[in-house]
């Protein structure tokens, strides 16, 4: 019994130790978001003041009401514009099948600063006002890539022959995608609309670039706020916003439970 708790102690420390680096300064950030002292990092005592002045800030929850419209619209669009690239590229073969699942990888391991100015030049020469349509469409394009190889993952996993039995029983390819491809694939497109969404909403770099000045998102707002000093009603902003990830997650995990 000994000598199996020595074997697996230096893994279990290193996962303690991987686990306080990540959630450590989330946790410091909490506290500090109910510390009553406004710049000081020393500890006044507990208060709700910055909670009270966080919900009272109207400019900033317009800039979350922006982020979270965009965020959904966007993963909405980058879900089903994904989901069939992904059927697309692994059900039918084509000319270049493989070149164009290529590209896909090279657009997520494109630099965000690359994009946001390949972006601007494109908005620019088609004469798109920066605005909430360069952002929608910004936030689209790079959060389809994600969505292709979640999608295209799961269907990996597929049995091919459930596809020619359909076909043998007469089922054309509509009917197909509707009845088995989107029933198996709901997990992962959700898993997709997740990934995208919190890509949306977290995205400062291309958003940068693309953004114009009536329509404020919420990353954009902190980056303004922050650059003066990080204030406790940041610290609050960021807890909430930490809270609310949290319960996506709890939620995501419970539709995607497999029942007994």
């Amino acid at each position: 019994m000994k000598s199996k708790i020595m074997q697996y102690l230096p893994a279990s420390l290193y996962l303690t130790l991987i686990y306080l680096f990540f959630y450590i300064p989330i946790i410091i950030l909490i506290i500090y978001s109910f510390n009553k002292a406004q710049y000081s990092l020393l500890w006044h005592g507990f208060s709700l003041r910055w909670y009270e002045e966080l919900f009272a800030d109207t400019d900033l929850w317009i800039a979350v009401w922006h982020s979270l419209v965009l965020g959904f619209f966007a993963a909405t669009a980058a879900m089903c514009i994904g989901s069939l690239a992904a059927v697309s590229l692994y059900r039918y073969a084509f000319k270049g099948r493989q070149l164009l699942y290529g590209m896909v990888f090279i657009l997520i391991l494109t630099p965000d600063i690359v994009m946001g100015i390949s972006l601007l030049i494109l908005f620019s020469f088609v004469k798109i006002s920066l605005g909430f349509w360069s952002l929608l469409l910004a936030h689209i394009t790079f959060c389809i890539p994600f969505v292709v190889v979640t999608v295209y993952s799961r269907m990996a996993s597929f049995d091919e022959y459930i596809f020619e039995a359909a076909k043998d029983l007469g089922a054309n390819d509509v009917l197909i995608f509707r009845r088995i491809i989107i029933p198996l694939l709901w997990p992962a497109m959700l898993a997709g609309w997740l990934l995208s969404f919190t890509l949306s909403v977290d995205d400062v770099i291309i958003s940068y670039f693309v953004t114009g000045p009536g329509f404020e998102i919420l990353p954009l707002k902190i980056y303004s706020m922050v650059r003066l000093g990080v204030k406790p009603e940041i610290n609050a902003l960021c807890s909430v916003t930490f809270v609310l990830t949290l319960l996506l997650v709890i939620i995501s995990q419970v539709a995607l439970r497999k029942k007994p």
